[in-house]
């Protein structure tokens, strides 16, 4: 068995190494269909298109991304060729909430955000979302839910969803959460457009982390320039990795789509698409996959939220990625060591 593996895949290699004939790694922006021609698996993650061009011709039978996401996956086309496909649901969900939990800390400390009287509406509440509440609760805030999906399949809701219009009338902060879906009855493309922003009441944050062209990025820009925003909070964003820099430096945080990038996320994605792997192959799952831990010289505070912001502090990403934005793959690819916990 011969799979094409993208390189910046954590923790993959020796697990690996044991389940396959032949691997090899290959940076994920650049496998070619010459690349996947006698393959017969692709481990990828977002900057892989899976389509048509890719595979029409090769031998591969299955494709795990190492993602929540997979919109880059051509499943239309995957099912037609009889092609098997895996993501890895909720692998990162929790690194997703501590980046947002750690961005209200630093509102709270550096901008005087009051979090007990602060209300923070979530778009979207698969995976990722509950993560994010589940991380929010503590610091006090009002929480309001918006899933109409998720609100129309579920005969009683588990959390108490609200209208899209009540988030725009009653939110300090929204956050988005949710994937990236262009046609159907409830599109994501362009949630937040100009429409949206001229809706807002209390002229809140804007965080997002989902999909870039979630939100409009124009229109982001220009609900700054008018005051529609107090501030926003950017990981993902339209055109990647080309990003607009004018919109960078107006945003208050801004990262090159890292939210979920802690080792514990990227060690669940990578456990998780071996662990199909193995299912597809037959194979016994004999492999462990744990991410590295703490640097001794760590020392924890016995503030919990001051511990929060020893663990992540998201300014030094946005730092390194506002003096360097031609370098927005290079920050993601070569991310420094992060932990969940102590």
């Amino acid at each position: 068995m011969r799979i094409i593996v993208d390189d910046k895949i954590p923790f993959i290699r020796p697990s690996l190494a044991k389940l396959a004939d032949e691997v090899c790694y290959l940076p994920g922006a650049s496998i070619s269909a010459e690349d996947v021609r006698d393959a017969d698996a692709l481990i990828v993650r977002t900057r892989t298109r899976c389509n048509r061009q890719l595979l029409e011709g090769s031998r591969v039978r299955f494709i795990a991304t190492a993602t929540i996401g997979y919109d880059h996956l051509d499943t239309t086309y995957l099912r037609e060729a009889g092609i098997t496909w895996v993501n890895a649901p909720g692998c990162n969900a929790s690194s997703v909430g501590q980046y947002v939990r750690s961005c209200l800390l630093l509102l709270a400390r550096d901008r005087g955000l009051d979090l007990s009287r602060t209300t923070v509406g979530i778009v979207g509440v698969g995976h990722v979302g509950q993560a994010v509440s589940k991380a929010l609760a503590p610091l006090g805030v009002r929480l309001l839910f918006n899933d109409p999906p998720r609100q129309q399949a579920e005969e009683c809701a588990s959390v108490p969803f609200c209208p899209l219009e009540q988030l725009q009338e009653e939110a300090d902060i929204l956050s988005f959460h949710t994937p990236l879906v262009r046609e159907g009855q409830w599109p994501t493309f362009h949630l937040a457009d100009s429409a949206f922003m001229h809706h807002l009441s209390r002229r809140p944050y804007l965080i997002n982390t989902s999909r870039g062209e979630v939100v409009d990025n124009e229109a982001l820009e220009a609900a700054l320039d008018e005051g529609l925003l107090r501030q926003a909070v950017i990981d993902t964003w339209e055109h990647e990795p080309y990003i607009s820099q004018s919109l960078l430096g107006k945003v208050y945080l801004g990262t090159p789509h890292i939210a979920g990038y802690s080792a514990d996320g990227k060690a669940n994605a990578t456990r998780m698409v071996l662990e199909a792997l193995c299912k597809w192959t037959g194979q016994r799952m004999e492999f462990e996959i744990d991410p590295p831990a703490l640097p001794r010289s760590f020392h924890p505070s016995d503030n919990p939220w001051e511990l929060a912001l020893q663990l992540y502090d998201p300014t030094r990403d946005s730092d390194n990625l506002k003096r360097n934005p031609a370098l927005f793959e290079r920050l993601r690819g070569d991310y420094p060591l992060r932990r969940e916990h102590v």
